[in-house]
């Protein structure tokens, strides 16, 4: 079946082959969290993104992938993305990753607190950070290239279909940050060719929300 990023919860794993590496897709929570689990197709070690919610689904994809988690990363400090983040933690022993700026409020002990322009090594994978204040001050995006040009871009809560993550709820948030950073952070750095797998709902690409960005700027969220 072909890969559209579609997911709901309850469904089986949306699943992408992106050359030199697998990715799948579940949707957990009433929220509809999206969790993400990326594998290096040459050695087997894979990256988990956002443990939100429902272990037995997220061990079910990482069983069904067949790959082994060795890194975990939170991409920002929110409740709805963190809540099975200690069980993953226990069941998979992996490296913790998050932005250093949310680290410090995630349940569980963090091992490694990125910062924008930091390199995350899985397998064979690269994946490069983009740090991206704004939604929470320490927000990341991980992002890996393909062998054919594709970048695939994993950007939490900060860039959705239509526009950016929420900035209206917490007093450190921040829309003129957000617009700033990811403006300069993942449409400066990356070409239209890069597909967006965001924290919850569907997956766009920057070539369809690059022409919004003066847009966003005007109504201010």
């Amino acid at each position: 079946m072909s890969y559209d990023g579609q997911v709901a919860p309850g469904d089986a794993p949306a699943t992408r082959d992106a050359g030199i590496a697998r990715i799948g897709k579940i949707s957990v929570s009433d929220m509809h969290n999206n969790v993400y689990l990326i594998t290096d197709t040459a050695t087997g070690d894979a990256l988990l993104i956002d443990a939100a919610d429902d272990w037995p689904a997220i061990s079910a994809m990482i069983t069904a992938d067949g790959g082994k988690v060795t890194h975990l990363a939170t991409t920002h400090r929110h409740h709805d993305h963190v809540r099975a983040l200690a069980e993953a933690a226990r069941e998979t022993g992996a490296q913790l990753l998050a932005g250093a700026d949310d680290a410090d409020d995630l349940p569980v002990a963090v091992d490694r607190r990125l910062q924008d322009g930091d390199v995350v090594r899985v397998g064979e994978l690269r994946f490069d950070v983009a740090g991206l204040r704004g939604h929470t001050p320490g927000s990341i995006a991980l992002a890996l290239r393909d062998t054919d040009g594709t970048t695939h871009l994993f950007t939490g809560d900060s860039l959705f279909p239509g526009g950016v993550g929420a900035t209206n709820h917490y007093d450190y948030q921040s829309f003129p940050q957000l617009i700033d950073d990811v403006e300069e952070r993942l449409f400066g750095r990356y070409d239209d060719n890069t597909w967006v797998y965001p924290g919850h709902g569907d997956d766009t690409t920057l070539a369809t929300e690059r022409p919004h960005l003066t847009e966003w700027r005007s109504r201010g969220w």
